[in-house]
Protein backbone atom coordinates (compact mmCIF):
# COMPACT_ATOMS: atom_id res chain seq x y z
CA UNK A 1 0.00 0.00 0.00
CA UNK A 2 2.88 2.37 0.76
CA UNK A 3 4.37 1.66 -2.64
CA UNK A 4 1.03 1.94 -4.42
CA UNK A 5 0.44 5.63 -3.55
CA UNK A 6 3.80 6.91 -4.91
CA UNK A 7 3.44 4.66 -7.96
CA UNK A 8 -0.06 6.03 -8.63
CA UNK A 9 1.27 9.58 -8.18
CA UNK A 10 4.09 8.92 -10.67
CA UNK A 11 1.70 7.43 -13.23
CA UNK A 12 -0.68 10.39 -12.95
CA UNK A 13 2.24 12.79 -13.22
CA UNK A 14 3.50 11.05 -16.38
CA UNK A 15 0.04 11.01 -17.95
CA UNK A 16 -0.38 14.71 -17.29
CA UNK A 17 3.03 15.47 -18.78
CA UNK A 18 2.33 13.29 -21.84
CA UNK A 19 -0.91 15.17 -22.42
CA UNK A 20 0.93 18.48 -22.00
CA UNK A 21 3.67 17.26 -24.36
CA UNK A 22 0.99 16.34 -26.88
CA UNK A 23 -0.29 19.92 -26.76
CA UNK A 24 3.19 21.23 -27.65
CA UNK A 25 3.42 19.28 -30.92
CA UNK A 26 2.41 21.31 -33.97
CA UNK A 27 -0.11 19.52 -36.17
CA UNK A 28 -0.81 20.36 -39.78
CA UNK A 29 -3.60 20.36 -42.34
CA UNK A 30 -3.50 20.66 -46.09
CA UNK A 31 -5.77 23.65 -46.72
CA UNK A 32 -5.56 23.29 -50.50
CA UNK A 33 -6.71 19.67 -50.25
CA UNK A 34 -9.54 20.68 -47.91
CA UNK A 35 -10.66 23.41 -50.31
CA UNK A 36 -10.62 21.02 -53.26
CA UNK A 37 -11.90 17.81 -51.67
CA UNK A 38 -14.53 18.89 -49.14
CA UNK A 39 -18.14 18.55 -50.29
CA UNK A 40 -18.70 22.31 -50.25
CA UNK A 41 -15.41 22.93 -52.05
CA UNK A 42 -16.20 20.39 -54.76
CA UNK A 43 -19.67 21.85 -55.32
CA UNK A 44 -18.24 25.35 -55.59
CA UNK A 45 -15.56 24.19 -58.02
CA UNK A 46 -18.08 22.32 -60.16
CA UNK A 47 -20.33 25.40 -60.28
CA UNK A 48 -17.44 27.69 -61.23
CA UNK A 49 -16.09 25.23 -63.80
CA UNK A 50 -19.48 24.90 -65.50
CA UNK A 51 -19.94 28.68 -65.47
CA UNK A 52 -16.52 29.14 -67.07
CA UNK A 53 -17.10 26.39 -69.64
CA UNK A 54 -20.53 27.77 -70.61
CA UNK A 55 -19.08 31.26 -70.94
CA UNK A 56 -16.18 30.05 -73.05
CA UNK A 57 -18.53 28.02 -75.27
CA UNK A 58 -20.69 31.11 -75.82
CA UNK A 59 -17.60 33.19 -76.63
CA UNK A 60 -16.31 30.58 -79.09
CA UNK A 61 -19.66 30.62 -80.88
CA UNK A 62 -19.44 34.40 -81.19
CA UNK A 63 -15.84 34.09 -82.35
CA UNK A 64 -16.77 31.66 -85.10
CA UNK A 65 -19.54 34.04 -86.24
CA UNK A 66 -17.01 36.86 -86.40
CA UNK A 67 -14.67 34.69 -88.46
CA UNK A 68 -17.49 33.98 -90.90
CA UNK A 69 -18.24 37.69 -91.06
CA UNK A 70 -14.56 38.37 -91.75
CA UNK A 71 -14.57 35.89 -94.64
CA UNK A 72 -17.64 37.58 -96.13
CA UNK A 73 -16.01 41.00 -95.87
CA UNK A 74 -12.86 39.71 -97.59
CA UNK A 75 -14.95 38.18 -100.37
CA UNK A 76 -16.83 41.47 -100.85
CA UNK A 77 -13.66 43.59 -100.94
CA UNK A 78 -13.59 43.90 -104.72
CA UNK A 79 -17.36 44.30 -105.01
CA UNK A 80 -17.83 47.21 -102.60
CA UNK A 81 -16.34 50.68 -102.41
CA UNK A 82 -13.17 51.26 -100.36
CA UNK A 83 -15.10 53.45 -97.88
CA UNK A 84 -17.71 50.73 -97.35
CA UNK A 85 -14.96 48.15 -96.93
CA UNK A 86 -13.18 50.30 -94.33
CA UNK A 87 -16.44 50.80 -92.48
CA UNK A 88 -17.12 47.05 -92.34
CA UNK A 89 -13.56 46.27 -91.21
CA UNK A 90 -13.85 48.89 -88.46
CA UNK A 91 -17.15 47.39 -87.31
CA UNK A 92 -15.57 43.94 -87.27
CA UNK A 93 -12.61 45.19 -85.23
CA UNK A 94 -15.01 46.76 -82.74
CA UNK A 95 -16.86 43.47 -82.42
CA UNK A 96 -13.58 41.58 -81.89
CA UNK A 97 -12.54 44.11 -79.26
CA UNK A 98 -15.90 43.73 -77.54
CA UNK A 99 -15.51 39.95 -77.59
CA UNK A 100 -12.06 40.23 -75.99
CA UNK A 101 -13.47 42.48 -73.25
CA UNK A 102 -16.27 40.01 -72.66
CA UNK A 103 -13.74 37.17 -72.35
CA UNK A 104 -11.66 39.18 -69.86
CA UNK A 105 -14.80 40.01 -67.85
CA UNK A 106 -15.77 36.35 -67.72
CA UNK A 107 -12.33 35.29 -66.48
CA UNK A 108 -12.24 38.12 -63.95
CA UNK A 109 -15.73 37.30 -62.61
CA UNK A 110 -14.94 33.60 -62.24
CA UNK A 111 -11.68 34.49 -60.50
CA UNK A 112 -13.51 36.79 -58.08
CA UNK A 113 -16.13 34.14 -57.36
CA UNK A 114 -13.40 31.54 -56.79
CA UNK A 115 -11.70 33.89 -54.35
CA UNK A 116 -15.03 34.56 -52.62
CA UNK A 117 -15.72 30.81 -52.34
CA UNK A 118 -12.27 30.23 -50.87
CA UNK A 119 -12.81 33.00 -48.31
CA UNK A 120 -16.24 31.66 -47.39
CA UNK A 121 -14.88 28.15 -46.92
CA UNK A 122 -11.99 29.39 -44.80
CA UNK A 123 -14.41 31.50 -42.76
CA UNK A 124 -16.39 28.35 -41.98
CA UNK A 125 -13.25 26.28 -41.43
CA UNK A 126 -11.71 28.52 -38.73
CA UNK A 127 -14.34 27.82 -36.02
CA UNK A 128 -14.10 24.10 -36.77
CA UNK A 129 -10.32 24.21 -36.34
CA UNK A 130 -10.62 26.22 -33.11
CA UNK A 131 -13.16 23.78 -31.69
CA UNK A 132 -11.03 20.81 -32.72
CA UNK A 133 -7.94 22.36 -31.15
CA UNK A 134 -9.78 22.98 -27.90
CA UNK A 135 -11.28 19.49 -27.86
CA UNK A 136 -7.96 17.73 -28.57
CA UNK A 137 -5.83 20.14 -26.50
CA UNK A 138 -3.79 21.22 -29.54
CA UNK A 139 -1.98 24.53 -29.43
CA UNK A 140 -0.90 24.91 -33.05
CA UNK A 141 -2.07 23.86 -36.51
CA UNK A 142 -0.10 24.98 -39.56
CA UNK A 143 -0.66 24.67 -43.29
CA UNK A 144 1.04 21.71 -44.93
CA UNK A 145 2.61 23.88 -47.63
CA UNK A 146 4.69 25.58 -44.93
CA UNK A 147 6.22 22.30 -43.80
CA UNK A 148 9.28 20.73 -45.33
CA UNK A 149 8.97 17.31 -43.69
CA UNK A 150 6.68 15.92 -41.00
CA UNK A 151 5.28 12.70 -39.61
CA UNK A 152 2.04 11.77 -41.38
CA UNK A 153 0.50 10.97 -37.98
CA UNK A 154 0.43 14.73 -37.33
CA UNK A 155 -1.75 15.36 -40.40
CA UNK A 156 -5.30 16.29 -39.38
CA UNK A 157 -6.61 16.94 -42.89
CA UNK A 158 -8.91 13.92 -43.22
CA UNK A 159 -10.44 14.43 -39.77
CA UNK A 160 -11.08 18.12 -40.47
CA UNK A 161 -12.67 17.30 -43.85
CA UNK A 162 -15.06 14.86 -42.16
CA UNK A 163 -16.11 17.50 -39.63
CA UNK A 164 -16.40 20.19 -42.33
CA UNK A 165 -18.54 17.93 -44.53
CA UNK A 166 -20.94 17.37 -41.63
CA UNK A 167 -21.22 21.06 -40.78
CA UNK A 168 -21.06 22.71 -44.21
CA UNK A 169 -22.96 21.17 -47.13
CA UNK A 170 -22.42 23.96 -49.68
CA UNK A 171 -21.24 27.52 -50.14
CA UNK A 172 -23.53 30.32 -51.25
CA UNK A 173 -21.80 32.04 -54.16
CA UNK A 174 -24.60 34.44 -55.08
Amino acid sequence: MKILKPLLFIILFLLFNLQKLNAEIPYFVDFKYILNESNAGKKAQDYLKSKLNNGIKKLKDQESKLQEEEKKIIQQKKLISPEEYKKKVTELRNKVSSLQKERNNLLENVSKERSKARGELLKNLNPILKEYMKEKNIRMIVDKKSILLADENLDLTDEIIKILNKKLKSINLN
